[in-house]
């Protein structure tokens, strides 16, 4: 019997220690399973030659040298060049006004335009507008008869002035315009008001840095306004331009502006002729080719000057002629790489 129960106290015993064990396993099992596991790589399925790392930075091919892009002087650069060079060469003193009045973009150019020259017959160009608007406008006609006093006179193209004798607006402007005619010009002048309404006039029309008849003094932008403003309509409209224009195309003086042109273009032009002094103003069209451009010229002879003034028609016509808006780039390429010495 003891040897029984002595057996049955050791199962006893044995009972709760592997119980315990059991616990102690259990719980190590439930820890284990919040462990990470680091993911099994995926294998590619791509072929191998695609799935070959990236080229090193060295084995890279070099880049291409860069290219440069240079902009070429527009043309209208090159014309504003040109014109200050002849300018500047010539031997004398020059101005030059340009306006543009056709295509889509309209510039101007000045080469001395803002200083003053000795208008000479310019200021009949004032003159002759004011006649134009004054009839446009039904303020006098063309038919109005004008007389001639001892004080009109002054040596000219005409030589039949004789006191007392009258002549039509209409005449004495054709004589005027086409011819430059000195009497002529002083009768206008006096039935306008004088020499200080014809400074007012011009003032109003755009000639603000001029001095008509004394000291005579006008500049080469205040002749260009004065035509834009008649072109565009602003001194009487299409009646004023119908009754002016013709007086002033085809004139006795065709050697300045005109002389530059090709022979299909029209001129509607002023000149102004003294020793020392050549002028000329002009309105051009041809086509659709519209424009105003005043030269003038001091300290040259008759036959350099005019010659000069042609010449720089010139070289304004055939910018017009063919005006591009823009300039196109030059492309300069790379310079070519040298070999590399293999030795």
């Amino acid at each position: 019997m003891r040897g029984g129960h002595g057996r049955a106290w050791r199962r006893l015993a044995v009972y709760p220690l592997a119980a315990i064990f059991l616990v102690v396993v259990g719980n190590a099992a439930y820890a284990s399973s919040s462990v990470s596991v680091p993911p099994t790589p995926v294998l590619s399925r791509q072929p191998a030659h695609l799935t070959r790392p990236l080229a090193t930075a060295s084995a890279a091919k070099p880049a291409p040298p860069p290219v440069t892009t240079l902009l070429a002087p527009s043309a209208f650069d090159l014309l504003s060049a040109d014109l200050q060079a002849i300018a500047r060469t010539s031997g004398g003193r020059v101005g030059i006004s340009l306006q543009e009045l056709s295509g889509p973009r309209r510039t101007s150019l000045s080469v001395n335009g803002g200083l003053s020259f000795v208008a000479a017959s310019t200021y009949k160009l004032p003159l002759l507008m004011a006649e134009a608007q004054q009839i446009a406008t039904g303020q006098v006609r063309g038919s109005d008869a004008l007389c001639y006093t001892a004080g009109d006179a002054e040596d000219g193209w005409f030589m039949d002035y004789q006191p007392g004798s009258c002549y039509t607006r209409d005449e004495l402007a054709r004589r005027v315009g086409r011819y430059s005619d000195n009497t002529a010009a002083h009768i206008l002048v006096r039935y306008l008001g004088g020499p200080d309404a014809l400074n007012r006039y011009a003032g109003a029309i755009g000639m603000d840095h001029s001095a008509l008849w004394v000291p005579n003094t006008t500049t080469p932008d205040d002749l260009s306004q004065a035509l834009v403003n008649e072109a565009l309509g602003r001194l009487g409209g299409a009646a004023a331009q119908g009754w002016l224009y013709p007086i002033l195309t085809r004139t006795a003086s065709e050697q300045g502006i005109p002389a530059g042109l090709p022979a299909g273009a029209t001129v509607v032009h002023k000149t102004g002729w003294m020793p020392g002094t050549q002028n000329d103003a002009a309105y051009v069209r041809y086509g659709r080719i519209a424009y105003v451009l005043s030269v003038t010229i001091d300290g040259l002879d008759d036959g350099h000057a005019w010659s000069l003034i042609a010449r720089i028609s010139a070289r304004i016509w055939r910018y017009e002629s063919g005006r591009p808006d823009f300039g196109p780039p030059v492309v300069v390429p790379p310079a070519s790489t040298p070999a590399q010495n293999r030795d």
